[in-house]
């Protein structure tokens, strides 16, 4: 059960990058300008959540503790968005 319910979640990540994403930047360019320039900070924190949920659905099961780790490092990072 948990292998289904992670690869829904990690397959509608993937439909809102590849679909979502670049048509609110076509159509971003009608109204204001939107583009896809990130500074460093947001790549580095990009980057070390791909790698982190990569490493936790690796093996394609997940407990608790999987879980809680995932939303430390989404509360890591959004409190890290706000500082800076």
């Amino acid at each position: 059960m948990t292998g289904v319910c992670s690869e829904i979640a990690l397959g509608s990540s993937l439909q809102i990058i590849l679909f979502v994403a670049p048509i609110l930047i076509f159509i971003s360019l009608f109204f204001t300008p939107m583009s896809i320039i990130f500074n460093e900070f947001e790549l580095i924190a990009l980057i070390a959540s791909i790698l982190i949920a990569n490493k936790i659905s690796h093996d394609g099961e997940s407990n608790w503790l999987e879980g809680a780790t995932l939303l430390a490092v989404y509360l890591i990072i959004a409190a890290a968005f706000f500082i800076v």
